[in-house]
């Protein structure tokens, strides 16, 4: 069966990675694909769409899933357009706060949805072995530094405040402190974070696990946007099968 998907912020830098990872798989073809001002554009001989004639696209070409990666408010909006239609809608959007991200997973109430805050297979590894790590090393002290290209928006990333919270499940901290400045010892019980923004770096992000006269150093550095626009279409597949519901990313790699 052939995977028809649709692709929103077609025109972004990651909506372009999408509708070429979509081509690249042997099992899927781009259903159609929007974006909020389209102006005549395609993207590999795609025609892009107005955004705000989302939900009848949904309904005319009737897409087996939707990969989303655009910002918080227009997400929602697509996440609803699909869930009242009943289809499938993968998300790699960050940046929502308590209230959005509610928003979102009502949504799967009535179809399939996953949302990732990263889609290579190797940051889902760093967040299999991160916990481990950190029980393995209780009591030492633990920073993030995450660097991303110079109009990543939210910061920390989506992708540190995974890992972050990988950590916190998994050792004795009780605060996060962002950056250092002036006379500012380090408490015992907090998380150092450090955001870089520069250039166009992909994105990479390194845990410092450091006591005991050693340091553990854990780092996922990606080379391409390529890889997440790979693992969400990975994602759409995967999820095009499953029932209403919230999903994430390690569920995909766990078949």
């Amino acid at each position: 069966m052939t995977i028809r998907i649709g692709v929103t912020g077609a025109t972004g830098r990651m909506g372009q990675e999408v509708i070429a990872a979509v081509a690249a798989h042997d099992d899927c073809e781009v259903a159609f694909a929007v974006n909020r001002d389209p102006d005549g554009a395609t993207v590999d001989g795609i025609a892009v769409e107005p955004a705000d004639e989302f939900a009848d696209l949904v309904h005319e070409y009737e897409p087996t899933a939707v990969i989303d990666f655009t910002g918080p408010e227009s997400a929602l909006e697509y996440a609803q357009a699909c869930a009242n239609a009943s289809v499938p809608f993968v998300t790699g959007t960050t940046g929502f706060d308590d209230d959005q991200r509610e928003r979102l997973e009502a949504t799967s109430e009535a179809a399939p949805l996953l949302h990732a805050p990263n889609f290579a297979r190797g940051v889902q590894a760093l967040v299999n072995v991160v916990g481990d790590a950190v029980q393995d090393l209780a009591g030492y002290d633990v920073e993030l530094v995450e660097t991303h290209h110079n109009q990543k928006r939210d910061a920390p990333s989506g992708t540190a405040n995974r890992l972050l919270e990988e950590i916190e499940a998994n050792g004795d901290f009780s605060d996060r402190k962002h950056g250092r400045e002036g006379f500012d010892p380090r408490e015992e019980d907090e998380i150092g974070v450090h955001v870089l923004r520069a250039g166009n770096v992909t994105g990479e992000h390194e845990i410092v696990i450091a006591d005991n006269h050693e340091e553990v150093r854990l780092t996922h550095r990606a080379e391409d946007r390529g890889v997440f626009a790979a693992g969400a279409v990975d994602a759409a597949v995967w999820l095009a099968d499953c029932e209403p519901g919230s999903y994430d990313f390690a569920d995909v790699l766990a078949e």
